[in-house]
């Protein structure tokens, strides 16, 4: 008797997307119970404080193993290929807000080097230039809403408030 490829339903980049959120939970519910280990006991408390995370934890993580397998088994073999597909698709069409946190981030990060008004003005413009028209106008006020937001900002912390923003 042989056996069948199961057919793809369509449902699969879904299935492989929620097996990824199966380890997510795995690798942070495992971290914390690690840390639950490391929590000082008491002499008053026979189980110590870190006893009922650890119980926690530890069902949940062996629920996750249980509904890890269940799904492994469940898979069928292009699964993970229409997921790939998927996730591609999905990505292209939430480019625009991977745009935003890469800014976001390196904004953050430069804030400190670099100080609150340049950070803020090159934040604004980048961010404001990816999503705004690339009409004349629309350029007109991103260039004065990023001067106000930047230097305009500073200068009422610093005068008004008597709040110093990072210099850099």
């Amino acid at each position: 008797m042989s056996e069948e490829t199961p057919q793809l339903t369509g449902k699969e980049p879904g299935e492989v997307a929620r097996l990824l959120s199966y380890i997510a939970l795995l690798a942070a519910s495992a971290g914390l119970f690690w840390e639950a280990t490391r929590i000082p006991s008491s002499r008053f408390e026979t189980l110590g404080a870190g006893a009922f995370p650890m119980i926690v934890h530890g069902c949940l993580i062996l629920l996750l193993l249980v509904t890890i397998a269940q799904t492994l088994r469940r898979l069928p073999a292009g699964a993970y290929a229409a997921f790939g597909a998927a996730f591609g698709t999905w990505v292209r069409e939430r480019r625009l807000v991977f745009v935003v946190f890469l800014c976001l981030g390196a904004y953050l990060a430069a804030m400190p080097v670099i100080g609150y008004p340049i950070a803020t003005l090159v934040f604004l413009a980048v961010l404001q230039f990816a999503l705004a028209p690339k009409t004349k106008s629309a350029m007109a006020v991103l260039i004065v809403l990023s001067l106000l937001f930047s230097f305009g900002l500073n200068w009422l912390f610093a005068e008004v408030f008597n709040v110093f923003l990072p210099r850099g």
